[in-house]
């Protein structure tokens, strides 16, 4: 039994995923980093045990309900964990953020800016004050009744929903009808309410045209379809709707990506002409505080909102309403967000981003005694930025809490009081604790993958930079805070382009287009997820599991059941286990908490169903083969060439520790990245390709990160062009040419400030990167 005064939260027998019976103690109330290299066990030790556990812990304290809810969602595999406070979880792992989604709700500052116009504000001569929920456009009070609070209208005209008036309605003029058995319903509806569908569209009446494209009548007539003589004709009862009833219907409620671009192509969007785009009912634009409505106020980068609410405030009430916005805005700045406005939308935010909001929002909730689990924080950092990182977790620390942190910045690593290294390797070769006590002793331990990258501080190697072919020229630029740049950006070589958060430097690179001449071909290689279900896995993304499932067909057994490739397929009926659809896990709902994922209670994860399961390729099931790692399918598939060149570029860019059936729920964007980029590399292209990829070292171990620049700097050596937004300054070191943003975020950014050889970028002095690329070029 543990003493009450053990300073310790201590873990026995831990074997979630790939750790072995692990045994780790790691002190509370200090900052303790977990590293390794990726697939290592770090995550499943840090949030798959310890935060899983705490979780557990919490959930059966609460109703028999969320008991129940224990059982379905499976208690982490670990022996025992003493010494465990509460845990409070800041994930990378984004939820499904809609376009009401904001800075303001995620920080729910925005609630505090209500308030303050609700209490504070100046009101016109005889209006009645208003509600804080007034001032909201998600609220029935507060949005404006023409958009619904999106301040966007979608309109359509008859010349986007008929492209070409010389077809008639048969022949398809009407571009923007649905495609198959319903265009042909509609049709036959207009035929069967007297409308001419074999004139040509620009020969009908005006009149006709308006109702057939725009009517918000929905007459229902009895159809007498005319098919194939050999087809029995029932004559039904047929609704019609117009054209654009359709496409603004589909836009609205299709869950399909596909549906919605498609009726897109037939919208144009316009701020609204009730609220001009301001979201908002009049009542609520009337009211001002320091002479701004709210609309202006949450349109303005928080360090600006921060001065106009500093120099306003008086009386008692607008003192401590803007005291208290104030506080909480200052740690969103102080972790280098005050470039953000609180109407940025949350889909266009960073994982990072998100992270760090959350971050900041901790530090104002007063919680004390907890244990905070960060997922690589310094994500998406400068280094600057990173400093005032540290600052942060500092305090968190001095608050009371035990901070345990995931993360691969060198500089996070050196500032623990703790170092808990897990490896040696990833996957099967991981899962140990090497290390776990003060940073400076990872130094005796020879196994560790970081003591290499965490002690050697040699200067950077002197390289012989590459001479471009040629160079891409982007001129006047101006899009978010960008404003009229001109930037030059070499060809067949590796180019950097650096820069503090929000300086502009995604911005930049999304403007490089393949229309530009000398682009030839572009790639463009993010950190989205390859899907947002346990049906998207690492095998369906590359293509081979195509080429598993055609292995399977071509087996005895399958043959002599008439098997064909969809047996084999968990995403059709036939062969997969119905009760969860073939996805391996039924999805559990929470009401109280994010809906979460649990194994199925049927085929306990394999996806199939019995049948199916009799029929083996080589020994294995299909089940089986998916729950192969990249490595031990190389070896499996060694003599199947369409599946070996798969195999072998996830092998190179450092993924063979992944199962080729992982979900992409458990994938990190790091990972994703990296399939993308393993995807496009077994395409073997000739031609010229510009590689595009948005910090592709974000979430890799150095030793990865080495890995992924020798894929890199092969596609230039092989005469291709890559550029790269980055912040890890050994791989600014090892680029030809630089581009550097700035000097600051948002409006203080924008401009290119740097540009040249990355030794030439640090002698200069000039913007935020110099001091920090010098140090690493000295080996500093």
């Amino acid at each position: 039994m543990q003493s009450p005064s053990d300073p310790y939260v201590r873990v026995r027998g831990a074997r979630e995923h790939n750790l072995r019976a692990v045994d780790v103690d790691i002190p509370r109330d200090c900052l303790a980093v977990f590293t390794g290299v990726s697939g290592s066990g770090k995550s499943s030790l840090a949030f798959g045990t310890i935060y899983a556990e705490a979780q557990r812990r919490y959930f059966e304290s609460v109703a028999p309900y969320a008991r129940r809810l224990i059982h379905q969602v499976g208690a982490p595999a670990v022996g025992e964990i003493s010494g465990l406070p509460p845990a409070v979880s800041l994930e990378q792992r984004r939820s499904a953020p809609t376009s009401r989604s904001s800075v303001g709700t995620v920080t729910t500052l925005s609630n505090s800016l209500r308030m303050l116009f609700s209490r504070a504000g100046d009101y016109p001569a005889g209006a009645a004050r208003l509600d804080s929920d007034a001032f909201s456009p998600n609220t029935a009070v507060g949005a404006c009744p023409e958009c619904q609070g999106l301040g966007r209208v979608h309109r359509t005209t008859e010349e986007l929903l008929v492209p070409d008036p010389s077809l008639s309605i048969r022949e398809g003029a009407i571009a923007a009808w649905p495609g198959a058995w319903q265009g042909k319903n509609l049709r036959d509806v207009l035929d069967a309410l007297g409308y001419d569908v074999d004139r040509p569209w620009r020969e009908l009446a005006q009149e006709d045209r308006d109702w057939i494209l725009f009517t918000d009548e929905r007459p229902v007539v009895t159809v007498h379809p005319v098919r194939d003589a050999d087809r029995i004709q029932r004559p039904y009862q047929g609704t019609y709707f117009s054209a654009r009833h359709h496409v603004l219907k589909t836009f609205a409620e299709s869950r399909s990506q596909t549906l919605r671009a498609k009726a897109e192509r037939f919208l144009t969007a316009a701020d609204c002409p009730v609220c001009e785009g301001r979201r908002l009912r009049p009542e609520a634009l009337a009211v001002t505080f320091a002479g701004r409505t709210i609309d202006d106020l949450v349109s303005v980068p928080l360090t600006t909102l921060a001065d106009v609410l500093s120099s306003a405030g008086d009386g008692a009430t607008a003192g401590v309403l803007t005291g208290d916005l104030l506080a909480r805005i200052a740690p969103v700045v102080e972790l280098g967000l005050g470039y953000l406005s609180l109407d940025r939308t949350a889909p266009s935010l960073s994982a990072g981003e998100l992270q760090r909001l959350r971050l900041a929002t901790q530090l104002r909730s007063g919680l004390f005694g907890v244990v905070y689990v960060l997922d690589e924080p310094s994500a998406g950092l400068h280094p600057a930025d990173t400093e005032a990182l540290l600052t942060v977790l500092d305090r968190l620390k001095a608050a009371g809490n035990s901070v345990f942190v995931v993360e691969h910045h060198l500089d996070v690593v050196r500032h623990a009081d703790w170092l808990v290294d897990v490896g040696p390797l990833a996957g099967e070769h991981g899962g140990r604790v090497l290390h776990s006590g003060p940073p400076q002793a990872l130094a005796e331990v020879a196994e560790s993958a970081t003591r290499r990258f965490l002690f050697d501080r040699s200067p950077v190697a002197p390289r012989t930079v590459r001479e471009p072919s040629g160079r891409l020229e982007l001129t006047g630029v101006s899009r978010h805070n960008l404003r009229g740049v001109d930037a030059s950006f070499p060809l067949g070589v590796f180019t950097a382009v650096t820069g503090v958060s929000g300086s502009g430097k995604s911005t930049l690179v999304d403007a490089l287009t393949d229309e530009l001449p000398g682009v030839g071909r572009l790639v463009r290689v993010d950190q989205k997820p390859i899907g947002r279900t346990p049906r998207s896995n690492l095998a369906t993304y590359t293509g081979l599991f195509d080429v598993v499932r055609k292995l399977f067909t071509e087996t005895g057994e399958a043959k002599a059941r008439g098997y064909r490739a969809g047996r084999f397929s968990f995403n059709v009926p036939g062969g997969r286990c119905e009760t969860c659809q073939g996805e391996g896990f039924v999805s559990v709902e929470l009401l109280f908490l994010p809906s979460t994922y649990a194994p199925c209670p049927d085929c306990h994860g394999a996806r199939y169903n019995p049948e199916t399961l009799e029929v083996t390729h080589r020994g294995r099931t299909i089940a089986e083969v998916l729950d192969l790692t990249v490595e031990a399918a190389a070896g499996f598939f060694a003599d199947t060439p369409a599946a070996a060149r798969s195999l072998g570029a996830l092998l190179d860019v450092g993924l063979g520790y992944l199962r080729l059936g992982q979900p992409a729920t458990e994938l990190s964007g790091g990972e994703a990245q990296r399939i993308k980029l393993a995807t496009e590399l077994q395409r073997r292209r000739r031609e010229h390709t510009l590689y595009v990829l948005d910090e592709p070292t974000t979430g890799l171990h150095p030793a990865d990160t080495e890995i992924l620049l020798r894929q890199l700097h092969g596609l230039v050596d092989a005469g291709h062009t890559v550029v790269v937004v980055e912040h890890d300054m050994r791989v600014v070191a090892g680029a030809d040419w630089v581009l550097d943003l700035g000097p600051g975020g948002g409006d203080e950014g924008g401009r290119v400030v740097a540009a040249g050889t990355p030794s030439t970028i640090a002698a200069s002095g000039a913007g935020r990167t110099a001091p920090y690329l010098a140090k690493v070029l000295a080996g500093a």
